[in-house]
């Protein structure tokens, strides 16, 4: 293992939106629910600014978003909807410091990844900032420097955490196959370079110094290689999407000491298996790729398959619960 597996973190955690909009009560939930590895949860159900594309775009430096119809757009100056985005962030770190009095271990703040902010945030013509690779870069500046001050921010709040950055990029397979639409919607635009991509994605990594980051994506055909050359210590990845041929990918990625964020549960409301059973495909990919069984635990995060925006608050429980279950089954028998 390498040295990036020394961090300690916890077993199980959240990927990090949740049903609702009582901020404190789901923070309530996920430090209850993770002991060892809460996370500050999302509540996009509170509107825009609270989504995913404008939380982050609410963090960045120097650059405001505004909501159109067509989604977010970059404009001129910090409008109701930056603000309301940075309200509801800060009336979330709140809430984060209330309940975290006192705690020391591993703590995830999320935000979304360069490439998917690239493939979603408009410019002023309308077309995405992925069309231009000037704006692609400054989008990148702004976010991490965003970035920066928000980890900073979350340091001071909670000063015995151990920060963990997830960037969501569930957009980055299309980014890289040339599949994100343009504005009107009869063509695509063209794929980016992916040393381009991975160049990119290590310079944002960069803010976080020598601290964890997850890259959480729940679309298909993650690309873990290039995650882990870029400097990911962790992949956040649906597991039912997973194919034998991502096989030797995933075995270089363990074996090279990144850690596997296993989404298992899934992430709307539905009947459970029995803990065990909810990780049986972790258990049989490790025999599938030779790996020891004792390595499990050292190297897997057990998740939901993705947020949980769409389940209802007392799935959401349940299956934070089921993924403490799940993670202690495979630690107390990993054959």
């Amino acid at each position: 293992m390498s040295e990036n597996s020394q961090f300690r973190f916890g077993a199980a955690t959240g990927v990090g939106s949740m049903p609702g909009g009582d901020v404190l009560e789901a923070v309530k939930t996920v430090t209850g629910s993770f002991e060892d590895f809460p996370f500050l949860p999302e509540l996009p159900a509170r509107g825009p600014g609270a989504d995913m594309i404008g939380r982050t775009a609410g963090m960045l430096v120097e650059l405001y978003a505004r909501v159109e119809p067509s989604g977010w757009r970059i404009g001129d100056r910090p409008g109701r909807d930056t603000k309301r985005a940075r309200s509801w962030l800060g009336q979330d770190l709140d809430a984060l410091e209330e309940y975290t009095q006192g705690y020391e271990g591993p703590l995830k703040v999320q935000a979304v990844g360069p490439w998917t902010l690239a493939a979603q945030l408009e410019l002023r013509n309308g077309e995405v900032a992925l069309s231009d690779p000037g704006a692609c870069r400054d989008l990148a500046a702004s976010l991490a420097e965003g970035l920066r001050l928000h980890l900073a921010e979350v340091s001071r709040r909670v000063p015995g955490a151990r920060l963990v950055l997830q960037l969501d990029e569930p957009s980055l397979t299309d980014v890289l196959r040339g599949r994100v639409r343009s504005a009107s919607g009869y063509r695509t635009h063209r794929a980016v370079d992916r040393q381009l991509v991975e160049s990119g994605l290590r310079d944002v990594f960069g803010v976080h110094g020598a601290g964890p980051v997850v890259v959480h994506s729940c679309a298909p055909d993650v690309p873990f290689a290039l995650l882990r050359r870029a400097g990911a210590q962790a992949v956040s990845f649906d597991f039912s999407l997973l194919t034998e041929r991502d096989d030797e990918t995933i075995g270089e990625a363990v074996e090279s000491g990144t850690r596997l964020f296993t989404g298992v549960v899934p992430g709307t409301d539905g009947p459970l298996s029995d803990p065990a059973g909810s990780v049986m495909g972790v258990r049989t990919l490790w025999r599938r790729l030779g790996l020891r069984p004792g390595l499990l635990a050292e190297a897997v995060t057990v998740t939901p398959a993705c947020g949980l925006a769409g389940a209802s608050p007392e799935y959401a429980r349940t299956a934070y619960a089921h993924c403490v279950r799940a993670a202690r089954s495979l630690a107390d028998n990993p054959e």
